[in-house]
């Protein structure tokens, strides 16, 4: 079976940014998850930064709240090695990632999808690169064996552009707070944390509509 033929209940939707530290977690376990329950997952990078400011911040609550910062690393450190992956805390926080967005939007339908946002992820999170800098997203896409000039010229064309602007706006219109955030369905499940939880209901979806 092919991913278009799957019914909508196998398909979870996944909202993510790349300065996001929790979707970094995420990042880094849903394609392995997912298809090991036959799941499709959805890809799909928007900004952060607007949806924090329609709600009246101006950064992360994770550095405009001192103490809720210090204990989200510290959270974060336990949960990278519950899961074994690096992570090393990023020299800029939260990290402007508006051209590996752009690239991974112009991808989201493309198989190299998960294995180019896993590399960005890393080279943020783990190796405290400029993930927003054109020789740093073209490291990560030759790093896969792809085109990456032309895959950046198209990833910067105006109606990509635009494109990120309308999911973005769309997060928004959907109710989105913060990153990771998973759709099945309506169904929306906010955090690294409810991963489980989304693909477990979309498993049950699935068994409810055979």
């Amino acid at each position: 079976m092919n991913d278009d033929a799957l019914p909508p209940a196998r398909a979870i939707e996944f909202w993510f940014d790349f300065g996001s530290n929790y979707s970094y977690l995420s990042m880094m376990r849903i394609e392995a998850l997912a298809t090991a329950r036959n799941v499709r997952i959805v890809w799909r990078p928007f900004l952060l930064g607007p949806v924090f400011r329609q709600l009246g911040f101006e950064n992360s609550p994770f550095v405009l709240q001192k103490e809720k910062g210090a204990y989200v690393w510290k959270d974060m450190e336990r949960q990278c090695r519950k899961y074994g992956v690096a992570l090393t805390r990023p020299s800029t926080f939260p990290r402007a990632a508006l051209l590996a967005l752009r690239v991974a939007l112009y991808g989201a339908n493309e198989p190299w999808i998960g294995a180019y946002c896993r590399k960005i992820m890393q080279l943020n999170f783990a190796d405290d690169r400029e993930i927003g800098l054109p020789e740093v997203v073209s490291e990560a896409l030759g790093s896969l064996d792809l085109p990456a000039q032309h895959i950046i010229e198209t990833a910067q064309s105006d109606a990509n552009k635009l494109h990120l602007r309308e999911q973005t706006e769309a997060a928004i219109r959907r109710g989105i707070f913060g990153a990771p955030t998973f759709f099945v369905g309506d169904e929306m499940f906010w955090g690294n944390d409810r991963l489980d939880d989304a693909l477990d209901y979309c498993e049950a979806m699935s068994r409810r509509d055979r």
